[in-house]
């Protein structure tokens, strides 16, 4: 934002988008009085622009405060998938699926669902309908809760303020308390398995990439085409081998673990 003011500069969005930028990791939460006096402009201005962010779900109100919405979120998930992560994960996932002789994938979530924004795929008769561009309910999947298993009980309440979730499959969480279960289970043991949890015959190993910050911004998976996975060494190398993945992917993204764990 430097130089001189564009020809045709428009000073609303302007200051809407300059709004959006106050917010960083030591202001997460800014009354509009505040925002007025950082951008050095009118109170009730400031209101007003908050409140178009606010219906346009860039800003969400807690209080008399504010703090960044999901359409912000949503934008960043949508940059991170077309650019970054899969530019950096696609020989993560490439090798993956080699050395596993499997289906790979890297996931983002958006709201409800996780969308695959990556795939690779081994030369085997084996077909699937899950594409780049799938959408998956979140709930529903180990790709959705391994990207949800940070959530804590108001963010999954806001995500999800029925009383019971949508039935997709016979294993499926029905109840927000059997869900965040599940979360909390996934985050201790740090990734999921799912045998014919989502579609039968099918299992799967998912485990959650993190970017510099330590947030979960994607997940990686292999699929294979049979109800379970075989039991022993064989299950855990498969493991080893899809963390490995996601801990590289990780550390591509400035990701330090040492640095979280302390």
């Amino acid at each position: 934002m430097n130089g001189p003011t564009p020809r045709y500069n428009v000073p609303g969005l302007e200051r809407g988008l300059r709004l959006l930028q106050l917010f960083d990791r030591s202001r997460q939460l800014l009354t509009a009085a505040e925002m007025a006096r950082l951008l050095v402009i009118p109170r009730s201005t400031a209101f007003r622009i908050a409140q178009t962010l606010e219906f346009l779900g860039f800003l969400q109100r807690d209080g008399d405060r504010y703090r960044i919405g999901a359409a912000v979120l949503r934008l960043g998930f949508e940059y991170i998938a077309s650019l970054e992560v899969t530019d950096l994960a696609r020989p993560v996932i490439e090798r993956l699926r080699d050395e596993t002789g499997l289906s790979s994938q890297l996931v983002v979530r958006d709201g409800r669902e996780v969308v695959v924004v990556l795939k690779a795929s081994p030369p085997t008769t084996f077909s699937t309908n899950v594409t780049v561009g799938t959408r998956l309910p979140a709930h529903a999947t180990v790709l959705g809760r391994v990207l949800m298993s940070d959530s804590d009980d108001e963010a999954l309440r806001a995500l999800y303020p029925e009383p019971t979730l949508p039935r997709v499959s016979p294993g499926s969480p029905r109840t927000l308390a059997e869900l965040g279960r599940l979360l909390r289970e996934d985050r201790a043991r740090g990734y999921a398995i799912s045998e014919s949890f989502f579609e039968q015959g099918v299992s799967a190993v998912a485990a959650p990439v993190r970017n510099e910050s330590g947030a979960i911004v994607a997940a990686i998976s292999v699929t294979a085409q049979r109800a379970t996975l075989e039991p022993g060494e064989p299950r855990e190398r498969l493991v080893r081998q899809v963390t490995g993945a996601a801990a590289e992917l990780s550390h591509r993204l400035n990701h330090r673990a040492t640095a979280q764990a302390a």
